[in-house]
C-alpha cells in the first residue's frame, strides 16, 4: 500500500511533517530514498522541528549517525551513502535495534540497504520537479507502518 503527495511549497512540506509526526508518536523507522537534493534531510530537519528537537538537524553523511534527544521523541538519523553495499551489512543488526521502542529512526540513502530491512519500516521516496515541488510517496512495511501510511494519506488529503 502507498500514497503519494505533491508538495508546491515549503509550507506544504511543513504541514506535512506535522501530520507525518502525528501519527509516530509511539516510534517508527523510515527508510528515505531520492536523489542528491531532493530533500531528504529536509524533510528530517521539518519532523524534527515539529517534534521540538531543539539541537541543529544536520546531514550525517560523514559521521553515519546523528542522534537528537530533546524532543519529544528521540530522534535518530542515518546516512548509509559512505557505506554503500558492503558496509551496510556491518550495521544491520544496529539498524533493528533502533527500529525497536519508541523513537524516530531515519535512513537516508536505504537503496544502499539492498532491501536488507525486513522488519516493519515505512519506505518513503522524495523526488523533485522541474517547478521545484517536491514528491514524497509513503509505502508502509508491516502493519504499523501500513497504519501510519493511511493516517497519513487521510489528513494529508484534508489538510494539504
Amino acid at each position: 500500500m502507498g500514497y503519494k503527495v505533491i508538495c508546491k511549497s515549503l509550507q506544504d512540506t511543513k504541514k506535512l511533517s506535522k501530520i507525518f509526526t502525528k501519527f509516530i508518536q509511539d516510534g517508527a523507522f523510515a527508510s528515505l530514498y531520492g536523489e542528491i537534493g531532493a530533500g531528504k534531510t529536509a524533510f528530517v530537519k521539518l519532523v524534527a522541528e515539529a517534534l521540538d528537537v531543539q539541537e541543529k538537524v544536520t546531514s550525517p553523511s560523514f559521521v553515519i549517525l546523528n542522534e537528537y534527544h530533546s524532543g519529544k521523541l528521540p530522534v535518530y538519523h542515518f546516512d548509509l551513502y559512505r557505506l554503500e553495499n558492503e558496509g551496510v551489512g556491518t550495521i544491520l543488526d544496529e539498524l533493528r535495534e533502533y527500529s525497536e521502542g519508541r523513537q524516530l529512526t531515519f535512513v537516508e540513502w536505504a537503496e544502499f540497504s539492498q532491501d536488507e530491512i525486513p522488519f516493519d519500516h515505512l519506505k518513503v521516496n522524495v523526488t523533485y520537479s522541474d517547478d521545484d515541488s517536491r514528491i514524497y510517496e509513503f509505502e508502509g512495511i508491516g502493519e504499523k507502518s501500513m497504519e501510519i501510511v493511511k493516517n497519513i494519506e487521510k489528513h494529508s488529503k484534508e489538510q494539504l
